[in-house]
């Protein structure tokens, strides 16, 4: 049986969703943690970490798992990686990431980026289009795309176009910092493993000789 539920622990799980427990310091370093432990080579960790930075300067939200696999199939990056790597775009960040992409996005097309821009209110606005002309289909309703219109030329296109460019940017810096991590990591890890199997075997060797006959 599972059990339901209580308004309190769903608050609380919403919560840890958005500030998760030991907060995104220790959350970052159990990623970094496992990502450096992934059994490939540095080169397609790190195009998989490419394309999970990447991943997360567009505004396909809830698909970018999706997306970041996609990409590090293309690339032949690890795609655990790339998933792992999505983490790149949390509560802290997507704000600046937001900002910078439309901007970048505006500045491209030529049209204008409004300061006051209330992000949040127009996605509310264009899932409230999509919900309410979905129900329009079974009903005498008329549909609506005004506020869908609106937040599709002000928000998203801007912004796939914008997050463009800060994405190459930032995916490639983190590419070129995790490489050489990762290869010094997996080289000392191997060294650590060499010299406890090392170890080991010298002391089946001195049991074995002990054992043996004067």
């Amino acid at each position: 049986m599972f059990k339901r539920r209580t308004p309190k622990s769903w608050a609380l799980w919403f919560w840890h969703l958005i500030w998760p427990q030991g907060g995104w310091g220790r959350a970052f370093e159990y990623v970094k943690h496992r990502v450096r432990r992934l059994p490939d080579s540095p080169e397609r960790i790190s195009r998989g970490i490419w394309a999970g930075v990447f991943t997360t300067f567009t505004p396909f939200y809830g698909f970018h798992f999706f997306i970041a696999a996609g990409i590090a199939a293309v690339m032949r990056g690890n795609i655990l990686a790339a998933l792992m790597s999505t983490f790149f775009g949390n509560p802290l960040t997507y704000v600046p990431i937001g900002v910078v992409s439309l901007q970048t996005g505006h500045w491209l097309l030529g049209t204008e980026f409004e300061q006051d821009m209330n992000i949040g209110k127009r996605f509310a606005g264009a899932f409230r289009d999509l919900k309410d002309n979905f129900y329009a289909i079974f009903t005498d309703d008329v549909a609506h795309w005004d506020r869908l219109h609106g937040f599709y030329d002000e928000v998203f296109f801007p912004y796939m176009v914008g997050g463009i460019i800060p994405g190459i940017i930032a995916a490639t810096i983190c590419y070129y910092l995790s490489a050489p991590v990762i290869r010094v990591y997996q080289n000392r890890r191997k060294g650590r493993l060499k010299a406890k199997l090392n170890e080991i075997r010298a002391r089946r060797e001195a049991k074995k000789m002990g054992h043996e006959p004067d």
